[in-house]
């Protein structure tokens, strides 16, 4: 199993919930309002008068056969508006209950 955490500009909001519920995700833990800046490049969304866009992130459980096709789908998002800004984590999940 694996942990997908997709941080995103708010602006792909209800593409992510459409992108999950198509794929069969069902379950997912969602931040709707993050600050930040990304390492590669773009602007702070830092919702203010200076930077105002502002982040989401959502957070999933997976099991592995999922996460590649997870990927595939964020990546073709963010090369369709790299500028509006999408990234995407994973991380083993060791145990649950």
């Amino acid at each position: 199993m694996k942990a997908v955490f997709i941080i995103y500009n708010q602006a792909h909001s209800e593409k992510i919930e459409y992108m999950l519920e198509k794929l069969g995700v069902r379950g997912f833990s969602k931040w709707p309002e993050m600050m930040g800046k990304g390492t590669i490049n773009g602007d702070p969304h830092m919702n203010s008068h200076t930077w105002p866009e502002i982040n989401s992130g959502t957070i999933t459980m997976v099991d592995n056969d999922k996460v590649d096709v997870i990927l595939e789908k964020i990546g073709k998002l963010n090369s369709v508006n790299e500028e509006v800004g999408i990234r995407a984590f994973v991380w083993d999940i060791e145990k649950t209950v």
